[in-house]
């Protein structure tokens, strides 16, 4: 075979993903070039934070920067959610969801641009609030991607659905725009992207996992009642704090004898609260519980057992019907777990080696946090999703951290602080590309 003929043969073959990859650096100048004001974007971001149903002015903002780039935005949907529509011929319809909320976290990461924002919570306390679960770089890329896209929109043609979605820290942001009708009253989407970012990966890289990524989450409440009295006469009571110890104890067999070990799965108590005084047997003690899994099997398997156990022990202690524990599970904070399409997420891992270099991409384990992101692959429309981690950590403190053995800010910890220039530039570049590339298949 001639040369020529081979050089031909060869460029037939080639995939899309090595096509994509010759392309990758088309991303770079235009990227670097944004990013001084998707900096500016994220600073002001990060020092205006919002809690869960508070997000009006984040909302608001999300909706200034969509409508300026030429998208159809409608405000206030399932709450302060945001969407925005933007038809480029046709084509398939792709979701891309950032998440707008803060937490009530006093910021202690000693940084000049630290959020000081403070409110009243429920109880009349005054508590911080702090960008520390990483909305603000998901909103700050979710922006970026989509002026990447609109720059870019004569290489891609299709529907473009850019998703603001309030209140994932409640797990009700996803429910209220679905339940609104965010799939009927838009294009229903051929798949829906979402990125978060990683506080153990380094910035620069990115994780991706096929599969189950995050864990089912049920946060359950149990009432243990009793008999109280006097603390000298314990033997004319039945003592509802030593019910409840017995239930900590046996609500550990759960996950240990109940459920087969293959089944990853966690019943963690994190709070008791009972009895007023030393010498006073109380009536009652309160637990709060969180779950998590990953198959919905052990999810009932988990919530059954809980009651089973509860009323066996209030049972053996002698106690009445009317005295049985009550079992309370949270049903409007509960989350389905995020299962990672596994077709999708060879296309996005893909996409992202092509954009990246396959150096930059690795195998991210799943892990028992939640994100409501699950839900939108839970309607009866079966879309497919695919959620993928943004490393953030400082690459310098990442190596320094692995090198000594020492750990690193988690997220939710009033220390975590991205390295965010280097963070936002690979989310718009990873989501960018991965999008394009959906687009064009």
């Amino acid at each position: 075979m001639k040369l020529t003929q081979l050089a031909l043969a060869v460029s037939i073959s080639i995939s899309p993903l090595i096509a994509a990859n010759v392309m990758a650096s088309s991303l770079d100048a235009p990227v670097a070039k944004a990013l001084p004001q998707l900096e500016k974007l994220y600073l002001h971001l990060h020092q205006n934070p919002e809690l869960s149903y508070q997000e009006k002015n984040s909302s608001e903002r999300m909706a200034k920067e969509l409508t300026a780039l030429g998208f159809t935005v409608t405000k206030n949907f399932g709450g302060y959610g945001v969407v925005g529509i933007f038809e480029n011929g046709s084509g398939p319809t792709i979701m891309i969801r950032a998440d707008t909320d803060g937490l009530p976290i006093v910021e202690q990461t000693g940084k000049p641009y630290a959020s000081t924002v403070t409110t009243v919570d429920a109880n009349n306390n005054t508590v911080g609030i702090m960008h520390g679960c990483g909305h603000d770089i998901h909103m700050t890329s979710l922006i970026g991607t989509a002026q990447q896209l609109m720059q870019h929109k004569a290489e891609w043609q299709g529907t473009l659905m850019m998703v603001a979605q309030p209140a994932e820290e409640v797990g009700g942001g996803a429910k209220a725009m679905l339940k609104q009708g965010l799939f009927s009253q838009f294009p229903t989407p051929n798949a829906v992207l979402g990125l978060h970012v990683s506080a153990s990966i380094p910035a620069g890289k990115v994780g991706v996992i096929s599969g189950y990524a995050l864990a089912n989450v049920d946060s359950v409440d149990i009432k243990i009642k009793g008999k109280g009295g006097h603390g000298a006469y314990p033997h004319t009571t039945i003592d509802p704090v030593v019910l409840a110890a017995r239930t900590v104890l046996a609500l550990q067999t759960i996950p240990s004898r109940e459920i087969s070990p293959l089944e990853p799965n966690v019943v963690t108590v994190g709070s008791i609260h009972g009895g007023a005084k030393h010498n006073i047997i109380s009536n009652e003690v309160m637990l709060q519980l969180t779950l998590r899994s990953y198959n919905p099997e052990v999810r009932t398997q988990q919530i059954e057992a809980i009651k089973r156990i509860t009323r066996g022990i209030a049972l053996s202690a002698g106690l009445p019907d009317d005295l049985m524990p009550e079992v309370k599970v949270h049903d409007d904070e509960t989350i389905p777990s995020t299962y990672n399409d596994p077709a999708l997420a060879a296309t996005v891992k893909a996409s992202i080696e092509a954009e990246l270099g396959v150096d930059n991409v690795q195998v991210a384990p799943p892990v028992m946090a939640g994100e409501d992101f699950g839900l939108y692959g839970r309607t009866a429309e079966k879309v497919p999703i695919t959620l993928f981690w943004l490393g953030a950590v400082e690459p310098t403190l990442y190596a320094d951290s692995v090198a000594k053995g020492t750990s690193l800010p988690s997220l939710h910890s009033s220390q975590f602080a991205p390295d965010y220039p280097a963070t936002i530039a690979t989310g718009v570049k990873a989501m960018t590309r991965t999008a394009m590339d959906l687009f064009n298949q």
